[in-house]
C-alpha cells in the first residue's frame, strides 16, 4: 500500500511543479514519468531476484531504496535531486508481486486465497489515499512535508517487515541474468517513453517512430536471447503457456478499464460549470474518488472466499463483467458527484475482484520457483494497460477540447473515453474466457524442498 501510495502522492500539485521545481513543465514532467518508468523497469527484475535470494530479503531492500529515496525528495528544492528521488521511490513497486509470492510460499493453503487478495486490494487502496491525503496536506502546509510522512511510513513499514516476515520462502538460486535485464530496461524504456510521450511529439513524429522501432528491435533481440538463456531473467517458454499469457493479456485489458476512470472522473469533476464540468475543488474531488480504493480493500476477504468456492478464472470474469456493467451504466446515468463516487465504488470493487485472481492464476501456472518472477511480469502488463489507457484517454479528451469552442473536453469527448473503459472491461472478459483451468505447475523445487507453513501463532502475529 505503501509503495502504491507513493504513485498518487504528488498529482495534486503536478500543474505547480514547474513553479516549485524552477524547471520548464516538459522537464518537470519526468518528476512523474520517471516512476513509472522505473517501477516498470523494477518490477520483474525484482520479482526474479526474490525467486533467487530470498523474498524477504529483497523486500527489505527495496524498502530501503524507498526510504532513501523519500528522504531525497523531502529534502529536495531543485528538479534533479527531485527526479533522482522520485526514481528511487518507483523501484518500492517491486515490493507488490514479492510479498504476494512470499504469502503463497509460507501460509496454509486454506487461507492463501483471502491472504493474496488483501495484499492485491493495497494497490488500489494506497493510490486512492494519496490523492485526498496529498491534497490536504498541500492545502494546510509545505509540499516537502508530502515527503516526510512518505519517509515516515517506509520505515514504519521497513521496521515491522524485519520484525515480523518469515525467512521461510522457496529459493531458486542460480545466475542473475545481467544482459536480460539490460535488454528488458531498454525495450520498456523505449515502449513507455513513447506512451508517455506520444501525444506531445505526435504519434507520426520521428522521435515516436525512432524509439517505436528500436523498442521492438530490442524487444526481439531479447526474446531471442532469452529462449537460449539456461537462467533466463524471464523464462519466456513458461509465460507463453495459454494459462500465463492469457492471465497477462487480460492483465493489461483490466489495467486499460480501471486507468479509463482516473483519467477521465477527475477532469469531470474538476471542470468549470460553465464547460458543462461539476466544478469540484481538489479536495472535493479526491475525496469522491476514494470510494474506489475502499471497494477493492473492503472486497480483498470476500474475493478470497469467492475464489475458493468457484476459483480464480470465474472471479476474473465476474470482476471483468462488473467493470464493463458499470461503464455502461456511468454512460446512462446523469453525471453528478454521488454518482462518480457510486461507480467509482462498484468499479473498485470490479477491480478488487480482478486482481485477487489474477495472481493466482498466474502462480498455478508457473514454477514454485519463478512465482515471484511470474507476478512481477503480471504486474508490468497492469502498468502497460494503465500506461495506454493514460495515453489513449488523453488524446480523446485532448482531440474533444481542440474541437471544443470552451477550450474545454466536450461531454461527447467524456462519452468516448467511458466506452473506451467498458471495451477494455470486455477485451477482459473475453481473454479470461480463453483460460484454461488446470491444476498447479509441477515444481521439482518444491519437490525437493518441502515449504513450511506458517503455524496458527505465527499467523495470528502477522
Amino acid at each position: 500500500m505503501v509503495a502504491a501510495f507513493m504513485h498518487s502522492l504528488l498529482i495534486p500539485i503536478q500543474s505547480e511543479l514547474p513553479d516549485l521545481l524552477h524547471a520548464s513543465r516538459e522537464d518537470s514532467a519526468w518528476v512523474i514519468t520517471i516512476t513509472l518508468l522505473v517501477s516498470a523497469i523494477c518490477v520483474p527484475i525484482s520479482g526474479r531476484l526474490g525467486d533467487m535470494y530470498g523474498k524477504r530479503t529483497v523486500i527489505l531492500v527495496l524498502l530501503g531504496l524507498l526510504t532513501a529515496g523519500s528522504l531525497v525528495c523531502a529534502l529536495s528544492d531543485s528538479l534533479l535531486p527531485m527526479i533522482i528521488g522520485r526514481g528511487l521511490q518507483g523501484v518500492g513497486m517491486g515490493v507488490i508481486p514479492l510479498g504476494i509470492a512470499l504469502l503463497h510460499d509460507v501460509m496454509p493453503e486454506n487461507r492463501v486465497n483471502v491472504a493474496v487478495s488483501l495484499v492485491s486490494a493495497t494497490l488500489g487502496v494506497g493510490a486512492a489515499l494519496g490523492l485526498p491525503v496529498g491534497a490536504i496536506i498541500t492545502a494546510i502546509g509545505d509540499w516537502h512535508i508530502l515527503f516526510w510522512v512518505s519517509a515516515g511510513l517506509c520505515i514504519t513499514v521497513l521496521v515491522l517487515c524485519l520484525l515480523v516476515l518469515p525467512t521461510e520462502g522457496i529459493r531458486s538460486g542460480g545466475r542473475f541474468d545481467y544482459v536480460g535485464a539490460l535488454g528488458l530496461a531498454v525495450c520498456l524504456t523505449a515502449l513507455l517513453l513513447v506512451l508517455s510521450n506520444g501525444n506531445q511529439w505526435g504519434w507520426a513524429a520521428w522521435q515516436t517512430l525512432v524509439l517505436s522501432g528500436c523498442g521492438l528491435l530490442v524487444f526481439v533481440m531479447w526474446g531471442w536471447y532469452q529462449l537460449r538463456r539456461r537462467e533466463p531473467l524471464i523464462d519466456v517458454r513458461v509465460s507463453l503457456r495459454r494459462p500465463v499469457l492469457m492471465t497477462n493479456l487480460a492483465s493489461i485489458a483490466m489495467g486499460f478499464a480501471l486507468f479509463a476512470s482516473h483519467i477521465t472522473f477527475p477532469q469531470l469533476l474538476s471542470l468549470p460549470e460553465s464547460a458543462g464540468g461539476l466544478g469540484a475543488s481538489l479536495l472535493v474531488a479526491s475525496v469522491t474518488l476514494m470510494p474506489s480504493g475502499l471497494a477493492m480493500l473492503a472486497m480483498s476477504p470476500i474475493s478470497g472466499r469467492l475464489m475458493d468456492r468457484v476459483g480464480p478464472k470465474s472471479l476474473l470474469i465476474l470482476g471483468a463483467a462488473t467493470i464493463a456493467a458499470t461503464y455502461i451504466v456511468a454512460l446512462l446515468v446523469p453525471t453528478t458527484i454521488v454518482s462518480i463516487a457510486v461507480i467509482n465504488a462498484v468499479l473498485g470493487a470490479g477491480i478488487g475482484l480482478g486482481y485477487a485472481a489474477m495472481p493466482t492464476l498466474v502462480m498455478r501456472s508457473v514454477p514454485d520457483s519463478e512465482t515471484a518472477a511470474g507476478n512481477g511480469l503480471n504486474t508490468l502488463m497492469r502498468a502497460l494497460g494503465t500506461t495506454a489507457a493514460s495515453a489513449v484517454i488523453a488524446a480523446v479528451l485532448a482531440q474533444s477540447a481542440h474541437t471544443s469552442h470552451t477550450g474545454y473536453p466536450t461531454g461527447g469527448g467524456f462519452q468516448v473515453a467511458l466506452l473506451l473503459g467498458c471495451i477494455g472491461g470486455m477485451v477482459s472478459i473475453a481473454l479470461a474466457i480463453f483460460i484454461p483451468s488446470q491444476k498447479r505447475f509441477p515444481s521439482p523445487v518444491a519437490a525437493q524442498e518441502p515449504q513450511r507453513s506458517l503455524s496458527e501463532k505465527e499467523i495470528t502475529h502477522v
